[in-house]
């Protein structure tokens, strides 16, 4: 499980991700076009094209995370539009807004 406190940053990527792309493929992306350290204990959510699956990186002391939430059916609506950073109260909002269309 991922934990989350008032203080932990969360980085949301409302692009779409090809979701083929594994723990390097991402932390590159962070790197490179959210211009987002990994490392330093930042939550980053991201979406699928499809919309119907999302995923979280994150950074411990001894490696990489990916945890990854797939619909057995419908999408995610909902999805913000721009990225920008979210507190995990906010996020927790997110998670209960975000729902499975039919």
């Amino acid at each position: 499980m991922i934990h989350l406190t008032p203080q932990t940053p969360i980085i949301l990527a409302t692009a779409p991700v090809d979701f083929r792309k594994q723990i390097d493929g991402l932390v590159a992306l962070c790197r490179n076009q959210l211009k987002v350290d990994s490392r330093n204990g930042t939550r980053i959510v991201f979406i699928n094209r499809a919309r119907s699956m999302i995923r979280i990186l994150t950074y411990d002391q001894n490696g990489y995370w990916i945890a990854t939430k797939r619909l057995s059916q419908g999408r995610f609506r909902g999805w913000p539009k721009r990225v920008e950073d979210l507190s995990p109260v906010e996020a927790s909002l997110l998670m209960k807004i975000i729902k499975a269309e039919d």
